[in-house]
């Protein structure tokens, strides 16, 4: 028996290629994205295809927005748009339900009459514009609808505050870094996507109150909120500031370092030469000896003037260093006291707060997702003197789910002064070059 293949008119983005892929590969995934990028267009293609390929006794899915009459509006001629070139498909109008061949069924539903779901299964759910979707419905309704039939759910919408979707998205991160096979979280700003034309953004953030731009078109979370030290505009004008090499060429050349700390946690080496910072090494799992000789690499590729290692959990690679002769290693403790305490509470407020400067002013970031989570993420406050200091990464790290840990490499880079051409000054001794044996 031929197998008929089913064609859909449908040509996703590269973007939402990559979204596709995502989501075929995991069970639960929590998709942050941009208006107008087609997230809506790319839920209907895939709740179609998953239905299709199903091979199961009558599989369940279900298409859930805020309200009947907006799912109706954003998704239903979506679903008849794409689905009517299937042989066999059938549309009810009362019931918004597509029906394909071999028994799928997919309806199109709102969230404010969540009772009409209780009592039956789903394979696969997506849940359209989450922030406004009140948390029970998912938790009460939905999550047991998956349990006998082992169903997916896709959590989907652009920031509108820190409300139950923020919450959701700070939880889906501890989750994929504990479970990455389960889970799968995807942020995609207008600024990375491709899908609006850089002269439309551009015109877009002329004529758009800075707060909505931030949270419509970059994703922000944190756009409402007044005690983010790093917004994500600044990051991301930072990221496509042009430089020229003679604007740093005589600067310094500086190398932060931040071990991993614990296991979920990343070792990181970044390397900065006055307003330029290079591309970042990431490094998941190693030991100090192991990191010690890396870093050593990029000191000798780098001829780096001065390497600051967070000295709270870079003993090892500290003293692994000095061993190797090479003197221009300086351990950076970030709750010691900082070079001027009447502005800053400790040492990791002041380099946060040099490095927020140089990004707001003049640096130039590499377009690095993670980093730029990382940066636009940290809150602030004031103590009792009026210093400037930061939440701890205990507490960071609790609310998002992973350590700052690119972020605080690069701000390291920010720890002290250093003068240019000092790396000739600073090399390792002689005796060093032959017990040396780099990666």
């Amino acid at each position: 028996m031929t197998k008929q293949v089913v064609k859909i008119p449908y040509a996703p983005r590269p973007v939402q290629q990559e979204i596709h892929r995502a989501l075929a590969n995991h069970r639960f995934c929590v998709l942050v994205t941009h208006r107008q990028l087609g997230k809506t267009v790319c839920a209907v293609n895939h709740l179609i295809r998953t239905a299709l390929q199903n091979k199961q006794p009558y599989p369940r899915y279900f298409y859930v927005a805020p309200f009947l009459k907006q799912a109706k509006l954003i998704a239903w001629d979506y679903f008849k748009r794409y689905g009517r070139h299937i042989p066999g498909v059938h549309f009810s109008e009362g019931e918004l339900c597509m029906e394909l061949p071999g028994g799928a069924r997919i309806w199109v539903c709102g969230a404010d009459n969540p009772d009409a779901l209780r009592g039956t299964y789903a394979d696969g759910v997506v849940l359209d514009e989450y922030a406004q979707i009140k948390k029970n419905v998912f938790t009460e309704i939905i999550r047991p609808m998956l349990l006998s039939r082992a169903g997916w759910a896709v959590f989907m919408g652009t920031p509108k505050g820190q409300n139950a979707f923020f919450e959701l998205f700070n939880q889906a991160q501890k989750n994929a870094q504990q479970d990455p096979h389960t889970w799968w979280v995807g942020v995609f700003r207008a600024t990375e996507s491709g899908v609006i034309a850089q002269s439309e953004l551009t015109q877009l953030q002329k004529e758009t109150p800075a707060v909505i731009f931030r949270q419509e078109y970059l994703c922000d979370f944190t756009a409402s909120a007044e005690n983010i030290l790093i917004p994500i505009d600044a990051v991301t004008q930072a990221c496509t500031r042009l430089v020229n090499m003679q604007d740093y060429r005589h600067a310094p050349k500086i190398i932060g370092v931040d071990p991993a700390r614990f296991g979920t946690d990343r070792s990181v080496i970044f390397c900065r030469q006055g307003i330029k910072a290079f591309a970042p090494l990431v490094f998941q799992g190693v030991d100090n000896m192991t990191l010690a000789a890396r870093v050593a690499q990029e000191i000798e590729r780098f001829r780096a003037d001065g390497v600051f290692i967070d000295a709270g959990c870079g003993g090892g690679v500290i003293d692994r260093l000095r061993q190797l002769g090479y003197r221009q290693i300086i351990e950076v403790p970030f709750g010691g006291s900082a070079s001027r305490p009447g502005q800053y509470a400790n040492k990791r407020a002041e380099i946060w707060g040099e490095m927020a400067q140089w990004i707001k002013t003049c640096g130039q970031l590499p377009d690095v997702a993670d980093l730029k989570a990382d940066l636009c993420q940290v809150c602030y406050s004031y103590d009792v003197q009026g210093r400037l200091r930061l939440e701890s990464k205990e507490t960071l790290k609790e609310r998002t789910g992973k350590s700052p840990d690119l972020a605080d490499a690069l701000a390291l880079t920010f720890a002290a002064p250093v003068r240019a051409g000092n790396s000739a000054a600073y090399a390792r001794p002689e005796f060093a070059q032959s017990e040396y044996d780099v990666l």
